[in-house]
């Protein structure tokens, strides 16, 4: 008897409800760090485009979203991988 997989039925079907029971949490956590990234994003705009101050504040904001990025990404990664190896464990 061969094992079962996850995200299908029995019958060989794909199980369309519990992809989307995993996707909305992973949807959730990509679209938080976003939101967090957007914040330095932002703050740049304004402050460089709209208020005119120096360009000074160009590069340390950016670097603070391209940090943010780098470790949210690697959340969501994380994420990925241990909720696939629940799944993997309880088939």
């Amino acid at each position: 008897m061969q094992p079962s997989k996850p995200f299908f039925t029995p019958d060989g079907e794909l199980d369309a409800s519990s992809v989307l029971d995993e996707a909305v949490p992973l949807a959730k956590l990509v679209v938080a760090v976003a939101a967090v990234a957007a914040i330095p994003f932002f703050l740049q705009y304004l402050l460089v485009e709209l208020v005119a101050v120096t360009p000074l504040f160009i590069v340390p904001l950016t670097l603070v979203t391209q940090f943010v990025l780098a470790v949210g990404t690697a959340f969501v990664l994380l994420y990925v991988v241990v909720r696939a190896n629940q799944l993997a464990t309880d088939a």
